[in-house]
């Protein structure tokens, strides 16, 4: 009899997460697996054992290629902090119990920071129980902000809508013969690869955007108004791309500035973060009196199933399918990661890395791709983030929209 799997999905969703579940579904499937169950709603949907059957739901070809195609997390999230041992080992003990009542053999978590936390807590209880079970991570992300992985899957599809979404903002904006300032929010707490990404729309019919704002600068009132009065004296039209996580020096975020209610969750996360391009909106607009508008891209960045990278798509199945097999190769304790082996021809490949070394640290762009001013990004930036946005992925549509499938 096969290794029996259970996999599930935590955090904040994006446009390939699923990808990686049919990687972990079809390799394990392929290798000889017994059964394979999924979690509903993460880990705290299991310590209610709500568990699914994915033989039954996902055992056609047509589910597969509709899953490949389905943004969100289809077996369904959760933002669940697992105490540590010390605090509540009852729940562990109520966890290993379950493991034990559906034979469970390897459990796999497909997640970013706060689900490797997960993983790790697990893989270190087992250990020191002696169990048996192995436990690994699966990376996801569009926040691009895990250690040990040149990207993580999730990245380049809201990278390429970003990238999109900028280049029609910035088509639109000029219509008029009038002098305009466009903000847009673009999420990212506190590492700023998306906005970042805005970058991506410059190119032979596009300047891109004109400033980019990042949580790795901290911002300065005096220094950003003088840029774009400076910029209002050379065009009519500027777009600026604004990460919602940018903050002061004294540690403020701007979209507290804006009114947020400050609220965290179970992690200590800010809950929401939005209001950064209506208070640089508001900022411009008192201080400078020209037209303004503020546009949050929001969660559109992480659903846009229709605008998915087809690298992204493959990899995030390369990541879910390597889980897999370390586990089937007894490893426990570890992450898929992906090594870049070169830029141009793009190639990749995978491996895995230690989760505790993964877990509850956060990757931010690299100072050197920052231009001096702290309100651009450089060349080396493009040519690490341009290979992770190509090629699509087309939705199968029925009545003229995508078809997606759901529990």
């Amino acid at each position: 009899m096969g290794m029996n799997f259970l996999v599930g999905q935590s955090g904040g969703p994006t446009a390939v997460i699923n990808s990686s579940l049919a990687g972990v579904y079809e390799t394990a499937r392929a290798c000889g697996a017994g059964r394979i169950y999924g979690m509903h709603y993460g880990i705290e949907g299991l310590l209610n054992e709500k568990l699914l059957d994915l033989d039954q739901l996902l055992g056609k070809a047509l589910n597969i290629e509709l899953l490949k195609r389905t943004p969100s997390s289809y077996l369904g999230s959760c933002r669940y902090k697992l105490p540590t041992p010390e605090q509540d080992e009852g729940v562990y003990k109520t966890l290993f119990a379950l493991f034990e009542r559906y034979q469970i053999d390897a459990v796999l978590y497909i997640g970013g920071n706060d689900s490797m936390d997960t993983i790790a807590k697990l893989a270190a209880y087992g250990s020191r129980i002696g169990s048996p079970i192995r436990f690994i991570g699966v990376p996801k992300t569009i926040d691009n902000d895990l250690m040990l992985t040149d990207h993580t899957p999730g990245f380049g599809s809201a990278a390429k809508y970003i990238a999109t979404v900028m280049k029609e903002i910035i088509r639109d904006s000029n219509v008029y013969d009038l002098k305009s300032v466009t903000v847009t929010e673009i999420m990212g707490r506190h590492a700023g690869w998306l906005a970042a990404s805005a970058s991506l729309a410059k190119g032979d019919d596009c300047d891109g955007p004109d400033l980019i704002l990042l949580p790795e600068v901290p911002f300065s009132e005096e220094l950003f108004l003088s840029r774009v009065e400076a910029l209002r004296k050379e065009k009519n039209n500027i777009v600026i791309a604004a990460s919602e996580g940018v903050r002061r020096k004294d540690g403020t975020f701007l979209c507290d500035l804006a009114g947020g209610d400050g609220a965290v969750d179970a992690f200590g996360h800010k809950v929401t973060l939005s209001g950064t391009s209506r208070y640089l909106e508001g900022l411009i607009r008192h201080h400078l009196g020209c037209k303004t508008r503020a546009i949050e891209l929001s969660t559109l960045q992480r659903c846009a199933s229709h605008l998915t990278s087809r690298i992204d798509v493959n990899e995030a199945y390369q990541v879910g399918g390597m889980a897999v097999q370390a586990a089937l190769h007894g490893q426990t304790g570890r992450m898929s990661a992906l090594v870049r082996r070169q830029d141009a021809p793009y190639v990749a490949d995978c491996e895995t890395v230690d989760v505790q070394a993964v877990a509850n640290k956060e990757k931010a762009i690299p100072a050197g791709w920052i231009t001096p001013d702290g309100m651009q990004v450089t060349g080396a930036f493009e040519a690490y983030a341009r290979p992770l946005i190509q090629g699509e992925q087309i939705p199968i549509y029925v009545a003229g929209v995508p078809l997606h499938t759901r529990l």
